[in-house]
């Protein structure tokens, strides 16, 4: 998928280029740009990403989102530099630290909130908040040569916001060994684990993402939506409501366009034509 650049002058949201954009055939690529900082989470850049977000969740040919960074690394977390240049301020950066932090989280449950399967891409380390990032994608694929790390207990900072994240899609005990010994895992073991779905050679790393992305945007995106939503909400419920919710979803679902078409189409052994 060939990128271009996103200007602040063409989409304010996205802000001096720190985000790159390509959309083509339902599918949108984001490419976090900012490779001589680790592409690190500045404040700049996770707002650039809350505009990306929004504005695509409401982009009606979107149907599918792959993140991806240019650079050796993927993400290395929160800007630490920015971070602490905030501690000459009279509150030795307080509310700095306070808006940073909320504005990830916000941006972490915006990728959840959206409409539109995300990908992550992982093309080399994802550190701490970066890691958080790899784990709220909906799926992720990585270069075999990447790793990934919850490393904040090296430097006295335990990564509480990215153990959110960890902790709902690997194990407790495995969450734990990465957020307590901050050592790096392996795309394999990342695999094997269930951080993300697949490690392959960099060189298929594109490839293995396109291919997921074209299977979903094959799909009807009314039926992803109401899927995606109900994943999510199902997940943080007890097993009783979870079912009960599910049967109501299951309902709504039934009376869509989509389901109507599919079902006869395949009662009658024809394609679907798709209606969203």
């Amino acid at each position: 998928m060939t990128k271009k650049n996103t200007s602040s002058s063409e989409n304010p949201a996205l802000g001096d280029a720190l985000l790159l954009e390509y959309f083509e055939g339902g599918i949108a690529s984001l490419t976090l740009n900012r490779p001589e900082s680790r592409n690190s989470l500045s404040m700049a850049m996770l707002d650039g990403l809350a505009g990306a977000f929004a504005r695509l969740s409401e982009t009606a040919d979107v149907k599918v989102i792959i993140l991806q960074a240019n650079g050796p690394v993927f993400c290395a977390g929160h800007d630490l530099k920015e971070l602490t240049a905030a501690r000459s301020d009279a509150d030795k950066g307080q509310a700095f630290f306070s808006q940073t932090m909320t504005k990830c989280s916000a941006v972490m449950q915006a990728i959840i909130a959206c409409p539109k399967p995300v990908i992550a891409a992982v093309q080399g380390t994802a550190t701490a908040a970066g890691c958080q990032l790899v784990a709220t994608c909906d799926l992720a694929v990585a270069a075999s040569h990447a790793h990934f790390a919850t490393p904040g207990v090296h430097i006295g900072l335990f990564c509480s916001t990215p153990m959110v994240a960890l902790s709902r899609n690997i194990s407790r005990k495995k969450a734990m060994q990465m957020l307590l010994t901050g050592e790096m895992v392996s795309a394999d073991q990342a695999a094997e684990w269930g951080l993300i779905n697949q490690a392959v050679p960099a060189e298929e790393l594109e490839e293995a993402a396109m291919q997921y992305a074209q299977i979903i945007a094959s799909k009807p995106a009314s039926t992803v939506k109401i899927g995606k939503e109900a994943f999510y909400k199902q997940a943080e419920m007890g097993l009783a409501e979870a079912y009960e919710y599910a049967a109501a979803v299951m309902t709504h679902n039934m009376l869509e366009k989509d389901a109507e078409e599919g079902i006869g189409a395949f009662i009658e052994k024809r394609p679907p034509n798709w209606q969203s």
